[in-house]
């Protein structure tokens, strides 16, 4: 799992608004489904390329899937974002 993976699964507007959804907590697939207007497949194939770029866990529970943002690495590409930001700032200061 790299930035690249990371970022193409960003780049869908669909995703980023799943893990904005995914801010409150874990939620179930079928949970996550109700807020689109596209089929559960769609969900589910989405959800996949997110699980797979590593930025969301998921669980099983009886018959349901409940996802999760995966903090470590939401949090591993905004220190990357931050330091370049900083890098920049510097470069400005000499």
């Amino acid at each position: 799992m790299g930035f690249q993976q990371s970022f193409k699964a960003l780049s869908d507007p669909i995703r980023r608004d799943i893990l904005a959804l995914l801010r409150a907590g874990p939620m179930a697939a079928g949970e996550i489904a109700s807020h689109f207007d596209v089929s559960g497949a769609t969900i589910s194939h989405h959800l996949s390329i997110l699980r797979d770029a590593g930025l969301v866990l998921d669980d099983k529970q009886g018959k349901y899937i409940y996802y999760e943002l995966n903090m470590s690495v939401v949090d591993e590409i905004l220190g990357w974002i931050t330091s370049l930001k900083g890098e920049e700032q510097d470069e400005k200061s000499h």
